[in-house]
């Protein structure tokens, strides 16, 4: 159903977008709320004192002291709900951070350890905060791992935790688990709490700030994983008309002429890729799928011509050498 070439792509789109997220939060501070304050002041002299200090911490953006703070008191008090969901709150933040993977993943995994001992502890018994967060450093730990962040950021929808970001990042999850319709579902929820539409579409005279782009193109790959061709060509138009990333439409356009190609019209399929020529110049998939379509249609020579100038633009581009060597 889905070609092969596509399941990559989309998982690479996947990853991508799990950047553009991490990028945009600023902290999951907001999870740290009144309830956290009241359980500090249960306690008295040092415990008291050690948990204001924690907080204070937290709140002015040191999460590495409240990590490596947090470490030190768990020695002592090792099934403290309190440290240990510091603990995980503060992994989480330094793990989407990270530039680097390896340090991203040894965060991630803190995470997932002082959360889920956490969870052994009767106040996590209805405490939507942990679940959210942990399905959310289980969906930055990659595909093999998209059934667990479903599972934790259902939960905490259950516990009523409906932080805004939920949707998107189980679009992502269930996209990674191959279910795309409720990937579709999922992505199509992010985008109406945006202020779009009930067909998912955007309204109009939105500020500028709203950047619907991602989503719409997240919506398309979906629907095309699925065969619905068409709901893939809608949704991709749209992201072509309202995304004011560059990156975004061309990969938009680029997917367009291959649901077209995919509705048999070969024609049409020509012009996103004419498009993308005449806006940034020399692009190498375009011309290679430009190739495409015209050994398709039986004009090797110009297949061909636009298989080299694939080839000019970037000399590793693996499928337009191959096509030339045949």
């Amino acid at each position: 159903m889905y070609s092969k070439r596509t399941r990559s792509s989309y998982r690479t789109y996947i990853r991508r977008k799990r950047l553009i997220i991490s990028a945009g939060v600023l902290a999951v501070a907001g999870i740290i709320t009144a309830a956290s304050i009241q359980l500090a002041e249960r306690f008295s002299g040092a415990a008291k004192g050690e948990r204001k200090e924690l907080l204070r911490l937290w709140e002015s953006g040191s999460f590495d002291e409240v990590y490596s703070q947090s470490q030190i008191a768990l020695a002592s008090r090792p099934m403290d709900y309190f440290l240990l969901t510091m603990r995980g709150f503060s992994a989480y933040q330094l793990g989407i951070s990270q530039i680097n993977s390896l340090n991203a993943e040894r965060y991630f995994d803190d995470c997932v350890w002082a959360l889920r001992k956490a969870f052994l502890l009767k106040n996590a018994a209805n405490d939507g905060r942990l679940y959210y967060v942990l399905g959310k450093a289980y969906n930055y730990k990659g595909e093999s791992y998209a059934d667990l962040s479903v599972k934790y950021l259902e939960k905490a929808r259950d516990l009523s935790y409906n932080a805004a970001d939920i949707p998107e990042y189980l679009g992502l999850a269930y996209a990674a688990m191959g279910d795309y319709r409720n990937s579709v579902a999922a992505f199509a929820e992010a985008l109406g709490m945006q202020g779009r539409g009930e067909d998912g579409f955007l309204k109009e005279n939105l500020p500028d700030d709203h950047p619907p782009g991602l989503l719409l193109l997240s919506i398309a790959r979906s629907y095309l994983a699925l065969d619905e061709f068409e709901q893939a060509r809608a949704y991709l138009q749209r992201c072509i008309d309202v995304s004011l990333d560059s990156r975004t439409i061309l990969s938009a356009r680029l997917l367009l002429s291959e649901v077209l190609r995919k509705l048999g019209d070969n024609d049409g399929a020509k012009q996103p890729l004419m498009d993308i020529l005449g806006e940034v110049g020399e692009h190498a998939e375009a011309h290679y799928q430009l190739g495409e379509l015209y050994a398709l249609q039986g004009d090797t020579v110009r297949a061909r011509a636009e298989w080299r100038l694939a080839v000019r633009a970037d000399p590793a581009h693996l499928k337009a050498r191959t096509r030339l060597s045949m």
